[in-house]
């Protein structure tokens, strides 16, 4: 029905913005990623997902059209609503989502506040056809990063190295390099830690 809004940005949270269109201020929910995405100016346009239930309409906003369709199709999964899905691209960025559902890298999903083993296998199965599909991802090349990416944060949690620490290094290395061997990913985390 809404598409997206267009316009002044007057109030902006971490979880919320208000745009006013002609006089009429729009509240929209948000998530962090989009939060991050924002700029500092007064006009904003953000892609919207508008969601009617019985006790309330809600308005949710983001900054591109590809974490909009992600939002979507999370929610579109049983067991995960509007604010499990926000919360989801509030702790991972989209393409993260993309590859741990494409992957099925089930702990990665899983570790997002309020999913649990089971909303996040069931996650896997319903979404990562639609996600390879979509996205055409190549199943073999994702595995093998997946399994490089495991071993190399292995070895760094071996050396003493936080999991979570390491595995934000850990990402943008394999982000940025898509084919890094365990080795290659291990020397780069060592030089950004």
């Amino acid at each position: 029905m809404i598409t997206h809004i267009q316009g002044r940005l007057t109030e902006k949270n971490p979880t919320d913005v208000v745009i006013d269109c002609n006089g009429v201020g729009y509240f929209l929910n948000i998530s962090l990623h989009t939060y991050s995405q924002i700029p500092d100016q007064e006009n904003l346009k953000l892609y919207t997902h508008f969601q009617v239930k019985e006790d309330s309409h809600s308005l949710y906003g983001f900054t591109t059209l590809v974490e909009r369709e992600i939002f979507r199709l999370l929610i579109s999964v049983s067991g995960i609503g509007t604010s499990i899905a926000r919360t989801m691209l509030s702790s991972l960025t989209p393409d993260q989502v993309k590859e741990a559902i494409a992957s099925g890298d089930v702990a990665r999903i899983q570790s997002v506040k309020g999913i649990g083993s089971k909303t996040a296998q069931r996650v896997i199965i319903e979404l990562k056809d639609k996600i390879l599909k979509v996205y055409q991802y190549d199943e073999s090349t994702l595995e093998m990063n997946n399994t490089n990416k495991d071993e190399a944060l292995s070895a760094l949690e071996v050396l003493g190295i936080g999991r979570k620490q390491s595995e934000r290094i850990v990402d943008k290395i394999v982000a940025n390099e898509q084919d890094a061997s365990v080795e290659v990913i291990i020397k780069e985390a060592l030089k950004n830690l």
